[in-house]
């Protein structure tokens, strides 16, 4: 998310957003109908998708974004999803004052991964902390015990929130990859603890990027996607490794309406490709008040991703074997 001052604009629909959820919900988009949700980051594990979205608390006049936790979901069939409840808060790193901003998950062996992005309480700006989990759906801990980066360590710019959007990608020899940023495309190479860097991290030569990159792998090409320009578009490249070199694609994912950002999680799911990604469609929705959904991804022959349509029914049901929903 591109933390900006600009005027926000009047929710489009006057709403009172429902106590307490049905669990498991059908789900068409938003996926989400009782809060607001941002920044969504899939992970498939055992039959099931998991998705990590930040909250939304901002009130209908704020004008930033109040965001302190984020919660889990899952499915089975990507049609009913099951809230899992809050994992992990801002607060629970010790280190940091506060915001949930974006974050990603991966599964290391037996252990699940958070990282995410926070303001720190002692270093200006935001930072990138690290948490584990023995269970995707949590709780998580701080790995740590201090940030993994701050704002104190990338001199390419005195914005304070260009170390943001952390995304891991493991590849099939079991090197993991950190990408993040807002402004500068930033890389690192974690060591097989996951909460160390090796050596310094570099700045990959991709322009113009604003934010939300993320690195998935197909038939051996290296996709990365990213947000660019603000308001945010979706766009690709595609290269023979992790960190290039890189071929431009086109845009896949247009620009919103009423918020400015969009944040992109690819994923692959019982044969069929995913795109999770956030709009402004929740009634009451807006800049600082967003929604998560999900569309259908595809791929032309020559291995280009086609453009993609945000939809109001999202994809049909792709459940996987012995998968069970409460209707």
């Amino acid at each position: 998310m591109t933390m900006k001052s600009f005027p926000m604009k009047k929710p489009l629909i006057a709403c009172v957003l429902a106590a307490s959820s049905l669990l498991p919900a059908l789900a068409a988009n938003p996926l989400f109908k009782n809060r607001f949700t941002a920044d969504p980051a899939a992970l498939v594990d055992g039959g099931r998708v998991y998705l990590y979205v930040g909250v939304d608390e901002a009130k209908p006049d704020d004008k930033d974004y109040v965001m302190n936790e984020w919660r889990v979901y899952s499915s089975c069939d990507m049609q009913h999803w099951t809230d899992h409840g809050a994992p992990l808060k801002a607060t629970t790193f010790p280190w940091a004052k506060g915001r949930a901003w974006a974050s990603h998950v991966v599964k290391k062996g037996e252990k699940y991964y958070f990282y995410s992005t926070v303001e720190h309480a002692t270093v200006p700006g935001l930072s990138v902390g690290v948490a584990v989990s023995d269970s995707p759906t949590g709780p998580f801990v701080d790995a740590r015990g201090s940030a993994l980066i701050t704002n104190d360590m990338t001199k390419q710019t005195d914005i304070h929130w260009d170390d943001i959007d952390p995304a891991v990608f493991i590849d099939d020899d079991g090197s993991a990859h950190l990408y993040l940023g807002n402004t500068f495309l930033k890389y690192a190479k974690l060591k097989p603890n996951m909460t160390e860097l090796i050596g310094d991290y570099q700045v990959l030569p991709v322009a113009p990027f604003t934010e939300a990159a993320y690195l998935h792998k197909r038939a051996g090409t290296y996709y990365l996607s990213y947000s660019q320009g603000f308001p945010e578009e979706t766009v690709y490249q595609t290269g023979p490794s992790p960190t290039g070199p890189w071929t431009k694609g086109p845009v896949i994912m247009h620009m919103n309406s009423g918020v400015k950002t969009i944040h992109q999680s690819i994923v692959d799911f019982n044969g069929k490709s995913y795109i999770f990604y956030h709009n402004a469609k929740l009634p009451g929705g807006s800049e600082y008040r967003r929604s998560v959904a999900v569309e259908e991804l595809y791929y032309k022959a020559d291995g280009s991703i086609l453009p993609i349509e945000q939809t109001i029914a999202g994809p049909k049901a792709n459940p996987s074997p012995g998968c069970k929903v409460k209707k």
